[in-house]
C-alpha cells in the first residue's frame, strides 16, 4: 500500500481487527502485513500460504476463524471514537509519527484527540519527578520559555511534577504540547489535569495507545515512556529520583540514540540524584540553556542564517587528527574505542587529541563515550 495515502475504512476495520486480537503486538502486526500485503488479505490467503507468515504460529492462524467477531469488534471501537471524538491514526496512515516509524517498540496504533500533529519540524520531550521542588518547577518554566523561540513542540505526559509544568509552560509559551498518557483515550489521568488536558488540545492534542474504556494498568504508564523518548528529538530531564519513571524514558531514549539533556542539581537534593547519575555516567549531557539543544540538534531561530561550517583540510592536519576526522566524516559518529582501534591510536593519546579537537569546536563529545562531528 502506498503510505503517502491514508487507508480506506475496509482496510483500517481489517487493521484494528488484527490489532484487538489477543497476542498480536505492533512487531507481529507488521510482519502480517509485510507478508500479506494489507491485514485483510491476511483473513484471505490460502492457509497454507498464511502459515508461512513470519512470527505467525499455529494459534495466530487461528485467529482467522474469528474473522467476523473480530471484524465486528473493529466496527464498535471505530463507531465509539467518532461519537467521542477520538481520532485513531495507524501506522498505515500518512501523519502517523514518523520518528516512531524506526523504533522497533513502536505502537502499530494511536489514539488522540485535539490537534495532534506529529511530523512537526522540531520536538522537546521534558521529563521528571511527579514530586518536582520549586527548583524543578522553575527550572521546567525556563527551559520551556528560552526554546519558544524555535517553536518546539514540547512532549510530556500529564503526570504530577515537572509534566504538568512542562505543559503549562507551553501554553503559556503558546507552543503546542503532546500529552501522552498511560490511561485510556478520554480518562484523563491524574483527574486534576483535566482543565489543562482541556486547553492543550486546543493547539495540541492527548495522545494513547490504550482504547476508551480499556483497563488502567500500572504498566501501562512504563510502557508510554517509549513513546515520550520516540517522539522527541532530544530529551530534557529536570528533576529525578535514584529510580522512576523519569529515568526509565531517559534510559529508552538513550538506547533510540536521541539527545539525552539532565538539569544539573542540589547533591543534598534526592529528587536531583537520577539527574547527576545520568551525567556522571555520561546517559546524558548537562543542560545550561537553550544553546545546548540548538547546537545538539543545529536549530537556528527564525531570520538567524547559521555561518558556514568549515571546510576541514584535512592534509594540513596531523596525521593521527586526520584518521580520527577522516572516520567521524565515514561513520558520522563512534565510540572512543571504536576510534581507538579503527585508527590504531592508544586510548591515551586519543582522549587528548579528541580534547583538542573539542576546544578547536570540530568534535562534540556524546554520552556513552561517542564522539561526532560538530556542524
Amino acid at each position: 500500500m502506498n503510505s503517502m495515502q491514508n487507508p480506506t475504512h475496509e482496510e483500517l476495520r481489517y487493521f484494528i481487527a488484527l490489532w484487538s486480537a489477543p497476542k498480536i503486538g505492533p512487531g507481529i502486526i507488521k510482519a502480517i502485513i509485510a507478508y500479506s500485503g494489507s491485514a485483510k488479505r491476511f483473513f484471505e490467503l490460502p492457509k497454507g500460504k498464511a502459515a508461512k507468515t513470519p512470527r505467525v504460529g499455529e494459534k495466530l492462524l487461528e485467529l482467522r476463524n474469528q474473522e467476523k467477531s473480530l471484524l465486528k469488534k473493529a466496527d464498535e471501537l471505530i463507531n465509539q471514537c467518532q461519537i467521542k471524538g477520538y481520532r485513531i491514526i495507524t501506522s498505515l496512515h500518512s501523519d502517523f509519527p514518523q520518528r516512531l516509524k524506526s523504533q522497533e517498540d513502536s505502537p502499530a496504533l494511536l489514539f488522540t484527540q485535539g490537534n495532534s500533529e506529529f511530523n512537526v519540524e522540531r520536538t522537546i520531550g521534558i521529563v521528571g519527578t511527579r514530586s518536582a521542588t520549586s527548583y524543578g518547577k522553575s527550572s521546567t518554566r525556563k527551559i520551556v520559555e528560552d526554546l519558544a523561540v524555535y517553536n518546539p513542540t514540547i512532549i510530556s505526559g500529564l503526570a504530577y511534577g515537572i509534566d504538568i509544568e512542562a505543559h503549562r509552560a507551553a501554553l503559556q509559551s503558546n507552543l503546542p504540547t503532546l500529552a501522552i498518557m498511560g490511561s485510556p483515550i478520554g480518562q484523563i489521568y491524574p483527574a486534576i489535569h483535566k482543565k489543562t488536558a482541556m486547553e492543550l488540545m486546543e493547539k495540541g492534542a492527548i495522545v494513547s495507545e490504550y482504547a476508551p474504556g480499556s483497563s488502567m494498568t500500572p504498566g501501562n504508564f512504563p510502557a508510554r515512556n517509549r513513546i515520550i523518548a520516540g517522539l522527541s528529538d532530544a530529551l530534557i530531564v529536570v528533576e529525578a529520583a535514584e529510580k522512576g519513571g523519569a529515568l526509565i524514558t531517559a534510559e529508552i531514549a538513550y538506547s533510540y540514540d536521541k539527545e539525552v539533556f539532565a538539569v544539573p542539581g542540589n547533591l543534598q537534593s534526592s529528587f536531583s540524584e537520577g539527574c547527576n547519575q545520568l551525567i556522571k555516567r555520561m546517559k546524558a549531557s548537562i543542560y545550561t540553556g537553550p544553546n545546548d539543544i540548538a547546537e545538539a540538534l543545529s536549530w537556528s531561530k527564525p531570520g538567524e542564517v547559521k555561518a558556514k561550517k568549515p571546510v576541514l583540510n584535512l592534509d594540513s592536519r596531523e596525521p593521527e587528527d586526520a584518521s580520527i576526522l577522516r572516520l567521524l566524516i565515514e561513520k558520522g559518529e563512534a565510540e572512543i574505542d571504536q576510534i581507538s582501534i579503527s585508527t590504531d591510536i592508544p586510548l591515551g593519546i586519543l582522549s587528548s587529541k579528541l580534547l583538542s579537537l573539542e576546544f578547536e569546536g570540530i568534535v562534540k563529545s556524546l554520552p556513552g563515550k561517542k564522539y561526532k562531528l560538530l556542524g
